[in-house]
């Protein structure tokens, strides 16, 4: 049991630590610009990024349905990909803020309106999500399955809409990125 007890410990150590990490790591992200010479168009990460976020939607989805027809390997599944596209949008996110200027939306009237409430909302609950997320995955795979229904009660919405609010963000800013898709 005390081994059980230290294991536990060490991951929720872990999901604090990664929490607070990753609010500071994108809040940095702004005031440092890191000169890289890709090899390829760099407006391409933002794409990339919306499909990683609308895979990720639809693994939610998914793992949903699974869940709801008790088919725990292929909702385990569907949340292992789910992490590993969020982790992997989360290095492009990165890399792209810290090698490029900032891209200016140029939409006016109401579709401006739209897509900043779309994006605030959108970063904050980015922000929120990642304890949430952890916790509900630790609970998943650790077996402690009654935790992991309440907290997902919680973090599941949060997550599904920070997923379809990316995309959403990225097709209105797209037209005014200097090149790329």
């Amino acid at each position: 049991m005390a081994d059980t007890t230290k294991n536990y410990n060490k991951l929720e150590n872990l999901i604090k630590f990664i929490s607070v990490f990753l609010v500071l790591a994108v809040a940095l992200l702004f005031n440092v610009k890191l000169s890289i010479n890709w090899p390829f168009d760099v407006y391409v990460i933002p794409y990339v990024n919306a499909l990683l976020n609308g895979s990720t939607a639809v693994l939610l989805v998914l793992a949903l349905a699974f869940i709801k027809m008790k088919n725990v390997k292929m909702h385990t599944m569907s949340i292992y990909l789910s992490m590993l596209f969020s982790l992997l949008f989360l290095v492009g996110y990165i890399l792209y803020h810290v090698s490029t200027e900032h891209t200016s939306f140029g939409g006016t009237g109401g579709t401006r309106t739209v897509y900043f409430a779309l994006l605030i909302s959108h970063i904050i609950l980015a922000a929120v999500q990642a304890p949430f997320v952890l916790y509900a995955f630790m609970y998943g795979f650790t077996g402690q399955i009654e935790k992991h229904k309440k907290i997902v009660k919680y973090s599941y919405p949060i997550w599904l809409y920070v997923s379809v609010t990316g995309v959403i963000c990225y097709l209105m800013i797209a037209p005014y990125y200097p090149s790329g898709l």
